[in-house]
């Protein structure tokens, strides 16, 4: 439901007409931000930043947000993590309304290199952190009872937009309060931790109503013995394993000669 009597999609739009935006500028998300700030300033950041990725044809995580093929959302073209320029239908690329091709899992290079023994498509786990993201995207209540998907004016909390990074899961548990879920399809260490509290600090600050709190949770196919340490001093952040089984039913054939 819209805070004010226009929708922040239908806002971005007044946005661009008001400040005069013409073909080929450039503007930039503080920007955007700052307008909003000055003229509808309960609309939250993560909010405004989420729509910003959702009416640009070209951000692959507008997939994500509903992107809608009708052409309503589709204003702007990113140009960066901050910058953006308004959409030129018949010369820009076409827009992007669903996944086109897999996401493979978002790995650094050190991780790599230092966990050269962990195989990132184990036969008991998830081929890519998508998919483990996807499917815990809908099935949030195996975390925890009345865990649920954030969700705010076709928002939704995946791959949530924070200073342009994204947050795996964004969720609300039953309280009303926030958590934040980082996801890591193989073994978790213990450098997770920073990535997880710098989102957590973010919907504090720019999300989070005073009375709300913020948790994390991290969900990986093996916790690490130094990541275990480092959560033990951090009584906000959880710690999951997960694990799958695969069950078969034998399927009797037909007798290929049967009317």
């Amino acid at each position: 439901m819209s805070i004010y009597e226009k929708s922040v999609r239908l806002l971005l739009k007044d946005f661009a007409t008001s400040q005069h935006i013409s073909y080929g500028q450039t503007i930039s998300k503080d920007q955007v931000i700052s307008w909003f700030r000055a003229n509808y300033p309960k609309i939250k950041t993560g909010t405004i930043t989420a729509h910003l990725i959702k009416m640009s044809v070209n951000a692959p995580t507008r997939i994500h947000y509903n992107a809608n093929p009708n052409g309503e959302d589709d204003l702007f073209y990113k140009i960066n993590g901050s910058h953006f320029r308004l959409y030129e239908k018949g010369n820009d690329p076409l827009p992007i309304y669903e996944k086109l091709f897999p996401e493979r899992e978002r790995v650094e290079e050190a991780e790599i290199s230092e966990e050269n023994d962990d195989e990132l498509s184990q036969s008991s786990g998830f081929a890519y952190e998508s998919d483990l993201r996807d499917f815990l995207a809908q099935n949030l209540a195996i975390i925890e009872s009345g865990l649920r998907l954030y969700e705010d004016e076709g928002i939704r909390g995946v791959e949530f937009p924070v200073g342009g990074r994204s947050i795996d899961l964004l969720a609300m548990d039953k309280n009303n309060n926030y958590v934040v879920i980082e996801l890591k399809v193989s073994k978790g260490y213990d450098r997770v931790i920073g990535q997880l509290l710098r989102y957590m600090a973010w919907i504090e600050k720019n999300q989070a109503e005073p009375t709300q709190k913020v948790r994390g949770i991290i969900i990986a196919r093996e916790i690490s013995d130094d990541l275990h340490l480092a959560a033990s001093k951090i009584p906000d952040v959880e710690l999951f394993e997960y694990d799958l089984s695969v069950s078969l039913r034998k399927v009797n054939k037909q007798d290929g000669n049967s009317a």
